[in-house]
């Protein structure tokens, strides 16, 4: 059971913000399973500052609750209330950042920025009940205004603050809301579900699907347009990349020393996945050692079936033997439900519980049309960074921390470096305990630590103008040079790695969080291994950690000092 608590002042603070956001952003309580009859999210100008606005007034009680505490002594508040307070004013102020430069309303790439959204929301909502229905049909109902606020915004960058994304990603987008607009789209096929409704509900959801198509159309045609006024230069420079970084780790790093360290951290892993592929196949190269691993008919998953059972096989497998010896995993976080998305978008992802815990964690599989085989060699790792002890130990404990976390610590205040830094950090962890000693599984756990690694080292050096490896040329960095790079240090499928790279050139600062964010959870054990000496205890600093719910890297090496 969690610790009941008491909510405090600071949490009332906190949970209001909650209740503003989610009036603003109703992919909030859809994400949580909650009821929700308000369409979409508001992606415009007037949204944006509804939201400024909410940040401002929680952080004016914040202080009139510090002005009251130094004149009638401190109110009755906790480290957990130390930790939220701490988050809150970290959080808000990248946030009114990012407003202030315009950079909160040009989100455009091609993986999560609204269009992606609008879209992959509908992975998630359930079709049981009529009362599901309703729920996707006011959701569908609510994406023409959501995309008409989408570009307002984006009209608003361009003229107010001469902020336009650039021509590539505008661009792949497009191609996304052609997709979305065409017949038989993603809202076409969601809807054939629903043929054992009323028809007074059908009509209304296929008036809605239509409508949502239309706009997507509409919105395919701004694109166009907002082409021509766009730039070829994918580099974001420093300015921005600075906001972004620190948005995405709720820390700040040196830039060139994160970025030199990155491509050590290449030779020392190239070497180690070297060291593994002369024990497998001596004399044979690392790639054609790993070409061979995908060609082992033992390693191998033929169609999307298997490969959902061998996920689920793996995901349980983990909770039942981490939860008798590293975690304490609640009873409500001993399911897991391992997916195949319908969106076959290539990407592998999480989503939280329900509230309540009747729609559980859920790992999620986005099959492209046509991929058909898997390879586990490369896979298992995947499965523990999606699942225990990665995100579904993570988020999912935050979400079980109902009676001692408010709403907008266990839902809203997500960290990219601390989510997805600790799901690398598990990853690790899990070749610490053993669970990767056959020297494929492990070699695979090292691919996925060395695409994390090369794209800190692309992704810095792209968008900051360094000079590029001499390997590469020498220079500054370009889409070539990138190309390249990935080519040279990932092997796997080069339209994954396509996509991969409009990723990192279309979302500064995000893909980086990861492995940065691992290394700054690793310094975090170390200091924590450092002062205990002794008496340290791994579980207990696993389980310290994860009551706290994801922070700003800083505001967490911060609590964990205490």
């Amino acid at each position: 059971m969690s610790t009941v608590r008491e909510p405090s002042i600071v949490d009332g603070i906190a949970e209001d913000y909650f209740d503003g956001l989610s009036d603003l952003y109703p992919s909030i309580p859809l994400f949580l399973g909650l009821d929700n009859d308000k369409g979409f999210d508001d992606y415009s100008p007037a949204g944006f500052e509804a939201a400024k606005d909410l940040r401002a007034r929680a952080l004016n009680r914040l202080a009139d609750l510090e002005t009251t505490a130094a004149m009638n002594g401190s109110p009755s508040l906790d480290d957990t209330d130390d930790v939220t307070i701490d988050a809150m004013r970290e959080r808000f102020s990248v946030a009114d950042d990012l407003f202030d430069s315009g950079l909160s309303h040009t989100v455009l790439n091609v993986i999560e920025s609204p269009v992606q959204q609008m879209r992959d929301i509908f992975d998630l909502l359930p079709t049981r009940t009529t009362r599901d229905w309703e729920t996707i049909k006011s959701t569908l109902a609510g994406l023409p205004a959501s995309i008409s606020g989408y570009q307002e915004s984006l009209t608003y960058a361009q003229q107010r603050m001469g902020r336009t994304p650039a021509r590539a990603q505008i661009e792949r987008v497009r191609e996304q809301s052609l997709a979305l607009a065409k017949e038989n789209s993603r809202f076409d096929t969601l809807i054939e579900g629903a043929a054992n409704l009323s028809s007074g509900l059908r009509n209304d959801l296929a008036a809605a699907a239509a409508a949502a198509k239309d706009s997507f159309a509409e919105l395919s045609d701004y694109f166009a347009e907002l082409m021509t006024r766009a730039l070829d230069d994918e580099a974001c420079g420093r300015d921005a990349y600075a906001l972004h970084s620190r948005n995405y780790l709720g820390a700040e790093v040196d830039f060139e020393e994160t970025y030199s360290w990155a491509l050590d951290e290449l030779n020392r892993i190239d070497s180690e996945q070297k060291a593994i592929a002369r024990a497998i196949a001596p004399g044979v190269g690392l790639f054609d050692v790993m070409a061979m691993l995908d060609n082992d008919p033992h390693r191998a998953l033929h169609g999307t079936e298997a490969l959902q059972a061998w996920m689920q096989d793996v995901a349980d497998e983990a909770i039942e033997k981490l939860g008798q010896t590293h975690f304490d995993i609640p009873e409500p976080l001993q399911t897991i439900e391992c997916m195949i998305a319908p969106s076959a978008t290539g990407a592998v992802y999480y989503s939280q519980p329900s509230e309540d815990f009747s729609r559980p964690g859920r790992m999620w599989w986005s099959v492209p049309h046509g991929v058909t085989e898997f390879a586990t060699w490369q896979e298992k790792t995947t499965v523990y960074h999606e699942g225990v002890p990665g995100h579904h130990l993570q988020m999912g404990q935050a979400s079980y921390l109902a009676d001692s976390l408010n709403r907008w610590r266990r839902h809203v205040c997500w960290v990219s470096g601390h989510g997805e830094g600790w799901a690398l950090y598990a990853e690790q962890l899990m070749e610490e305990l053993g669970f990767l000693d056959d020297p494929a599984d492990r070699l695979g756990m090292l691919d996925a630590q060395r695409l994390r690694t090369t794209r800190v080292a692309l992704d810095i050096g792209f968008h900051l103008g360094l000079k590029a490896p001499t390997h590469l040329g020498g220079g500054t960095w370009d889409r070539a040079k990138a190309w390249q790079f990935l080519k040279d240090n990932v092997a796997t499928d080069r339209t994954f790695l396509a996509f991969e790279l409009d990723r990192y050139l279309g979302w500064p600062g995000q893909a980086p969080s990861y492995k940065i964010g691992h290394r700054l959870w690793q310094q975090i054990r170390h200091d924590a291994e450092a002062e205990a000496g002794e008496t340290f205890d791994l579980k207990g600093f696993h389980s310290k950690a994860l009551n706290l719910g994801s922070l700003g890297l800083d505001t967490l090496s911060r609590a964990m000092r205490r």
